[in-house]
């Protein structure tokens, strides 16, 4: 039996298989990126919810596994070389699940870092400019009457939809052919973006036909229709 008691944040999330990946998230952009990747690998886990409505990520147990206070983090009991492996960030979680399952990133160098790349892309580009956009469009609109925070948002989003889009001429993903760990960072947001944050308008999300095209491909994938709903919120 693999004992994890050694790491604080399994006093607050016990892990009733201590052999399976711990999941601490929720589904937001950032957090279904790794559900979504753990789905698709078929790799054990538990999901452990972590409340945003009662500071769950705040407490002294979630910020001994990261200290950034972000979701999502793994702890993962059979890490490299057989131990315990706690991650947080979830760009680094996707590299470090694609490299332990040699899944959704290609195993040439050349493909891998074009690979990374484009999820820095994400991490760097879209979800900050698109989280700020969501911030000023669906919360902070009516509490400040000057909109030149809103509009720079805009403008920047749409100028990465462009790039995006650009990149997506011709090909079925990121990367062409393959579906990568990429791809798994940037959809969601995307979904997000038109969904959750309502700045599809806004940001005019019909002039991005390939984006568009692909984003619905992404969502009828049955491992991201069930990673989008992990973990159930409490």
């Amino acid at each position: 039996m693999i004992d994890l008691s050694v790491f604080p944040i399994t006093q607050k999330w016990p892990a009733r298989h201590p052999d399976r990946i711990q999941l601490y998230s929720l589904p937001t952009p950032n957090g279904v990126k790794v559900s979504i990747m753990l789905e698709e690998t078929g790799l054990p886990y538990e999901p452990h919810c972590v409340s945003f409505d009662t500071r769950d990520q705040m407490s002294p147990e979630f910020l001994s596994l990261s200290p950034n206070n972000k979701i999502p983090a793994i702890l993962d009991p059979n890490g490299p070389d057989g131990r315990p492996l706690p991650l947080f960030e979830s760009g680094a979680i996707l590299i470090y699940l694609a490299d332990k399952t040699k899944q959704f990133v290609p195993q040439d160098l050349a493909g891998r870092y074009e690979t990374i790349q484009w999820l820095m892309f994400q991490m760097g580009g879209i979800g900050p400019m698109f989280g700020q956009l969501g911030f000023f469009n669906k919360f902070a609109g009516k509490d400040y009457e000057d909109k030149r925070p809103r509009d720079r948002y805009v403008a920047e989003s749409k100028r990465l939809l462009g790039v995006l889009d650009q990149r997506l001429a011709g090909r079925a993903w990121i990367l062409g052919d393959a579906y990568t760990i990429a791809d798994m960072a940037i959809f969601p947001w995307v979904r997000n973006l038109i969904g959750f944050y309502e700045a599809g308008d806004l940001v005019g999300i019909a002039n991005f036909s390939n984006v568009v095209r692909v984003l619905d491909t992404f969502l009828a994938r049955p491992a991201v229709a069930r990673g989008l709903d992990i973990p159930e919120r409490v």
